[in-house]
């Protein structure tokens, strides 16, 4: 098949409603080029939008993207500090973007470690975008699946010590309440760029029944046909959850 054609192949009738992204490879990239890691992630706010473009366009729901891990506060603090500010200015630049397609901006991690400059305007992005109801676009900022639990443990210990919650009466139902994503559905397709194969601490209860994607493309190098390209993979494969072929084509 073409790789132009993937679009056209792609049945609107079975698309992921949740994709989420691992998007990797920015220092690699830049590395390739010459230049330093910074370099690579401002190359990567193009693949940021022509990707939220082709999920919107296409008819995605909810499009998650792991921007920033809670282990990233261990790299080198210029990159640290670049990172933050390159986030600020491609928030101020791509809001008039969410608005005119109708994306809504949700975020997900410890947002309060972030510098106040940082969540203040991840904030009036948020509160400006609340009512577009084309694509939900939410941003894993300051985020890992392990600090994610723990906040959701400690909160369901807290209903039990109150008096709320009987701990026979913990179930599925009451880790998902718990869970910073607990309005957004599961994703169905997690991508990881750059030729990876592992997971790295996101969205580790969510991804639990989650096709897994790895593609060899640095992230800077990303774009809409690469996204098309996925979900066309993502269509030719059986979801079985745990039944036998036989059970899912009766």
């Amino acid at each position: 098949m073409n790789i132009n054609d993937f679009q056209s192949e792609i049945d609107p009738e079975k698309l992921p409603q949740h994709i989420a992204i691992i998007m990797d490879g920015n220092g690699r990239w830049a590395k390739s080029q010459g230049q330093n890691r910074l370099y690579g992630h401002h190359n990567g706010v193009q693949a940021v939008r022509d990707t939220v473009e082709a999920a919107a366009e296409i008819g995605i729901k909810y499009l998650t993207l792991y921007a920033f891990s809670t282990e990233n506060w261990n790299r080198p603090q210029a990159e640290v500090e670049g990172l933050m500010s390159l986030l600020v200015a491609t928030i101020k630049g791509e809001l008039p973007t969410l608005q005119k397609n109708k994306i809504r901006l949700q975020t997900i991690g410890d947002t309060q470690s972030l510098p106040e400059q940082t969540r203040q305007e991840l904030q009036e992005a948020i509160n400006a975008t609340e009512h577009n109801d084309r694509m939900t676009l939410i941003l894993a900022l300051s985020y890992s699946s392990k600090w994610e639990i723990v906040q959701a443990t400690q909160r369901i210990a807290e209903q039990v010590k109150l008096g709320l919650l009987a701990p026979a009466d913990i179930n599925e139902a009451t880790i998902n309440a718990a869970l910073s994503t607990q309005n957004i559905p599961d994703p169905e397709l997690l991508i990881r760029t750059s030729g990876e194969t592992r997971i790295s601490n996101f969205l580790l209860w969510q991804i639990a029944y989650t096709e897994l994607y790895f593609t060899p493309i640095f992230w800077p190098d990303f774009r809409k046909v690469d996204l098309w390209q996925a979900i066309w993979d993502y269509q030719q494969r059986e979801r079985r959850f745990g039944m036998t072929g036989e059970q899912i084509g009766s």
